[in-house]
C-alpha cells in the first residue's frame, strides 16, 4: 500500500508537521546525517553539502532491525557510499558507525569531531522528515550549547510515502515518534516539546486505528 487511507490524511498530515521543526537553512559548521532505514538522508545531506550550507559531514548510525537487510554493512557505510557518488569529496566525510539510537548518533559525532579537533559550534541535523523535533530535542539535551537546525529531504507526505513504498511503516513510525517525544522528555533522554492538542488527539486516534508497531 502506498497511499493514505482517506480517512486517516489529516490525522497523519497533522503529526507529519508537527515533526517538521520548519527550521530556516544558514551556514553551519557541521552536516550530521541521522542513520535509518531512509536513503533519502544522505540524498539531502548531499544536496546541501553542494549548496555550501556546509563543509564537512558526519554519517552516523550502525544497524537496526529494520536496516540490517538494506544496509548491510551499517547504515553511516551506506550513507557515505552514496554520498560519494552524488559528488561529495571523500576528505569532506566522516563515518560513525556504532550509534544504535539517537542519543548514541549525537554524542558519538560529538567525540569523534572533538578527537579530529573540529570545532563545532553550530550543525545542522539531518534526518526523516519526522525524526526532526525527536532528534533536535535529544540534541539540545546532551549538546546544549551548540546552535541545532533540523533539515530533511523537502518532500511533500504523500510523495514520502511513495519514496519508501510502505504506507503503514511510515505511519506507524510517525506514532511512534510522537510518543517519544513525550516519554524519552520523561526518561531525560531529551528535553521537553510542546504537542498541541490537536496533535495529540490525532496521535490518539492513529493508535486506536492500529498504527501501533513502534510504540514502545
Amino acid at each position: 500500500m502506498h497511499e493514505l487511507p482517506e480517512h486517516l490524511r489529516a490525522d497523519v498530515e497533522a503529526l507529519w508537521d508537527y515533526h517538521n521543526m520548519h527550521h530556516d537553512l544558514r551556514p553551519c559548521d557541521v552536516g550530521v546525517g541521522l542513520g535509518s532505514h531512509d536513503l533519502g538522508v544522505a540524498i539531502h545531506a548531499a544536496d546541501l553539502f553542494h549548496q555550501g550550507v556546509f563543509p564537512r559531514i558526519v554519517f552516523t548510525g550502525a544497524n537496526a532491525p529494520t536496516t540490517v537487510e538494506r544496509f548491510p554493512r551499517g547504515e553511516a557505510v551506506h550513507y557515505r557510499e552514496h554520498a560519494l557518488e552524488l559528488g561529495v569529496p571523500d576528505e569532506a566525510i566522516l563515518v560513525e558507525p556504532h550509534a544504535k539510537n539517537t542519543g548514541e548518533n549525537i554524542e558519538l559525532t560529538r567525540k569523534l569531531l572533538a578527537s579530529e579537533g573540529i570545532e563545532v559550534r553550530s550543525l545542522v541535523l539531518i534526518s526523516r522528515p519526522y525524526q526532526q523535533r525527536r532528534a533536535y530535542a535529544t540534541c539540545k539535551k546532551l549538546w546544549p550549547e551548540v546552535d541545532v537546525i533540523c533539515s530533511s529531504r523537502p518532500l511533500p507526505l504523500a510523495d514520502y510515502v511513495r519514496s519508501i513504498g510502505d504506507t503503514k511503516r511510515v505511519v506507524d513510525m510517525l506514532v511512534g515518534d510522537t510518543q517519544r517525544i513525550t516519554v524519552y522528555a520523561e526518561r531525560g533522554f531529551a528535553i521537553p516539546q510542546h504537542m498541541p492538542g490537536e496533535v495529540h488527539a490525532a496521535y490518539e486516534r492513529l493508535v486506536a486505528a492500529g498504527y501501533t508497531s513502534r510504540l514502545i
